[in-house]
């Protein structure tokens, strides 16, 4: 597949919005106790995020493919300072990748993943880091091959109703 990456535009909030809507309900699929899922998700995540893209802090970047200049990824990351409830130095806070799945297998997870970090080093973060749903096996596999490695673990336990 050919395809090349963009800083996104205006132009990308349905297409960011469709897109992080589909992040959204993954992860609710994967645990609907811990993940939230709204009605509406596309639209207000979408215009949040072209929104947020504008900061300093912000890192959103967009896969596009060559031909039809259709969006098939993006991924974004913010600029953070030390923070003392992390226990984190200043780092990239890598906080959504997504790629289409008919666009899967083709490079432009890591692309966007690479630039995503290249932006980050020229913005002098000293480092990424992310987190991943526990059951999502694949992303785990992905960002351990390209170089990330476990932290931490998020525990949940919810206090109401039986479900844990």
């Amino acid at each position: 597949m050919d395809f090349t990456l963009r800083d996104s535009t205006d132009e990308d909030l349905a297409e960011l919005g469709r897109m992080a809507g589909a992040l959204v309900r993954l992860h609710h699929s994967l645990d609907p106790a811990r993940f939230l899922w709204r009605e509406g998700i596309e639209q207000g995540y979408g215009s949040w995020l072209v929104r947020t893209a504008k900061s300093e802090d912000s890192i959103l970047v967009v896969a596009e493919t060559r031909a039809d200049k259709r969006v098939i990824g993006y991924a974004w990351a913010t600029i953070e300072e030390h923070d003392w409830m992390a226990l984190l130095e200043a780092h990239a806070a890598l906080q959504d990748i997504w790629v289409d799945q008919d666009a899967r297998r083709h490079g432009v997870a890591r692309a966007l993943l690479e630039a995503v970090i290249e932006r980050a080093r020229a913005k002098g973060s000293p480092r990424v880091v992310l987190h991943t749903a526990a059951k999502n096996e694949s992303a785990q596999r992905f960002f351990e091959a390209m170089g990330f490695r476990p932290t931490m673990i998020e525990m949940t336990r919810n206090l109401t109703d039986s479900s844990r």
